[in-house]
């Protein structure tokens, strides 16, 4: 099952892939902001309420679909990018395992404990 929901994440990463393709930015603005939504992690820093509550809003496809669309809807290219960029970051995330988390802490994810094998 676990290769399975990573070979789906790996299609849902490719589709990032080709939505970015489609915008009017430069390649290496890819793979500058590909993490950038790992900053949420800071978030942490407050406890592990306010860093999962934090964390799981930056890596919550939904919210990027939703900056996506209103960046669609407004034709605003940056809202755009950053709709493109939220969801293929997730994805790749997914892709290697980490998921949403947990208030229990970092590491407990909806995917299971992030390092247990």
């Amino acid at each position: 099952m676990k290769q399975l929901i990573q070979l789906e994440e790996a299609a849902l990463f490719a589709v990032g892939i080709y939505g970015f393709s489609l915008l009017p930015f430069a390649w290496w603005w890819f793979l500058v902001l590909i993490l950038v939504p790992d900053l949420s992690m800071l978030g942490y820093l407050a406890g592990n309420r306010v860093g999962a509550w934090v964390y799981n809003f930056f890596h919550h496809r939904a919210v990027a679909i939703v900056v996506l669309l209103a960046g669609l809807y407004s034709g605003n290219v940056i809202l755009q990018l950053a709709g493109v960029m939220l969801f293929a970051h997730s994805s790749m995330d997914r892709m290697f395992g980490y998921g949403l988390k947990y208030e229990k802490g970092f590491k407990f994810t909806h995917l299971g404990e992030v390092g247990k094998q």
